[in-house]
C-alpha cells in the first residue's frame, strides 16, 4: 500500500523562526498497554518505564518520550486525580477497575476503555515517521471505532500554533467552524462518538459570533467569549490548552478542571481511529486539518464566507458555502 502524500500548511515554522510541532493520540482496543509499549519500542527505540500496570512511557526513542496508557485517570492508583469527580464513561470504568469491582481490566478495556498512545511533539514534517505505528498495530490486531459496536476511539491531533497573536487563533477558528460540516461529513464521525459528549460541535450562537467578519477581539476578550459559551473541554477543537499556555491566570479562574493541560497547540478532537481501514492513518487526518490552516491563510476568502454563511436560511446557506468554497479551492 502507498503511504499517503503529507500535505503541507502555510506555515511551517512558528514567528519565532522554530519547526512548527505536532503531538499525535491514537486510541484503540484489543491490544494491552504492555503489548503497546513494546511495540513503540521495537519500532522506535527507547527504554520502557512501567508507571502502573496500565501506563508505560518509553523514553530514549528517535523522537522523545512516548506514553502508553489506559485513557482513565481511575485506573491509575497513584494518580493524584484519583479523587476527584467522573469526568467521562471511561472514568467510570476505570473508577470501577480501581475499586475493585473487576480484576479483569483487558477485557473491560476491550469492551469499553481505550488504550491510548500519546507521542512525544514532533517537527511537523517528521509526521510522517508515525505511520509504521498504525500500521504495526493494525497488523497485532488493534481495533479502531469501527471494530466494536460500544467503541469511540479517536485519533487527536496537536499541531503547535504557528502564532500565538490573537488574530492568527482566531482565523484558524474562523476557518475551522466554516470547514465543520464538510470535516465532518468527510470524516463520516462514528456514531456512537457523536452520541457521547466529548466532541461536541459549537453552539450555533457562538459560530454566528465568531464567523462574523467584524469579530476581531483582543486577546482576553477572545478567552473570555470562549469560555462563557464552551465551558468545556468536549469540543470538536478544544482551545482551552492554548488558552491556558497564553493565560493561565485568566483561564483557571473561570474553569476548575485539572484536565485542561496548557499547551501552545491547537486540539483538535474529531477524526475516529480508523484501524479497520487499510488506506487510513494519522496524515489523512493532518491532511483534512491542513485544509483549516490554509484556509485560515486566507483573509479574503474567510471573510466572503463568513458574509455567506450569516445569510439567510439554512439551505440558501449550505448552497451557497458549498459554491464559495469550491471556488476557492479551485484556485488554490
Amino acid at each position: 500500500m502507498m503511504s499517503t502524500k503529507m500535505v503541507l500548511p502555510p506555515h511551517l515554522v512558528t514567528e519565532e523562526g522554530r519547526p512548527r510541532m505536532i503531538g499525535v493520540e491514537i486510541e484503540f482496543a484489543g491490544v494491552s498497554c504492555e503489548d503497546s509499549a513494546n511495540l513503540v519500542r521495537k519500532l522506535f527505540g527507547g527504554r520502557i518505564e512501567a508507571l502502573d500496570p496500565y501506563r508505560f512511557e518509553i523514553g530514549g526513542t528517535r523522537f522523545g518520550k512516548f506514553t502508553v496508557e489506559l485513557d482513565s485517570q481511575y485506573a491509575h492508583p497513584g494518580d493524584d486525580r484519583a479523587g476527584q469527580p467522573v469526568n467521562s464513561r471511561w472514568d467510570e470504568v476505570g473508577r470501577a477497575v480501581r475499586d475493585g469491582l473487576t480484576t479483569a481490566l483487558n477485557t473491560v478495556s476491550t469492551l469499553w476503555v481505550p488504550v491510548e498512545i500519546v507521542s512525544p511533539p514532533i517537527p511537523l514534517q517528521v509526521l510522517p515517521e508515525l505511520d509504521p505505528l498504525v500500521s504495526a498495530l493494525r497488523n497485532v490486531g488493534a481495533e479502531g471505532s469501527d471494530d466494536g459496536l460500544l467503541y469511540a476511539f479517536a485519533t487527536q491531533l496537536n499541531p503547535e500554533v504557528p502564532s500565538r497573536r490573537a488574530d492568527a487563533i482566531l482565523a484558524h477558528l474562523k476557518a475551522f467552524l466554516l470547514l465543520a460540516d464538510g470535516l465532518r461529513e468527510s470524516i463520516d464521525v462514528d456514531l456512537v462518538r457523536r452520541a457521547l459528549p466529548f466532541i461536541r460541535p459549537f453552539p450555533s450562537s457562538y459560530i454566528r459570533k465568531v464567523i462574523d467578519p467584524e469579530y476581531q477581539p483582543a486577546l482576553h476578550q477572545f478567552i473570555d467569549d470562549y469560555i462563557e459559551a464552551n465551558p468545556t473541554r468536549n469540543r470538536e477543537l478544544d482551545l482551552l490548552p492554548l488558552f491556558t499556555a497564553l493565560a493561565p491566570e485568566r483561564v483557571r479562574q473561570k474553569l476548575d478542571d485539572a484536565l485542561i493541560k496548557a499547551r501552545p497547540t491547537f486540539h483538535y478532537r474529531m477524526p475516529d481511529t480508523r484501524l479497520s481501514d487499510p488506506g487510513w492513518n494519522p496524515i489523512v487526518e493532518w491532511n483534512r486539518w491542513a485544509e483549516v490552516e490554509h484556509l485560515a491563510a486566507d483573509a479574503a476568502a474567510l471573510r466572503r464566507l463568513g458574509e455567506v454563511y450569516l445569510e439567510g436560511k439554512r439551505e440558501y446557506r449550505v448552497s451557497a458555502m458549498t459554491e464559495v468554497l469550491d471556488a476557492w479551492r479551485a484556485e488554490r
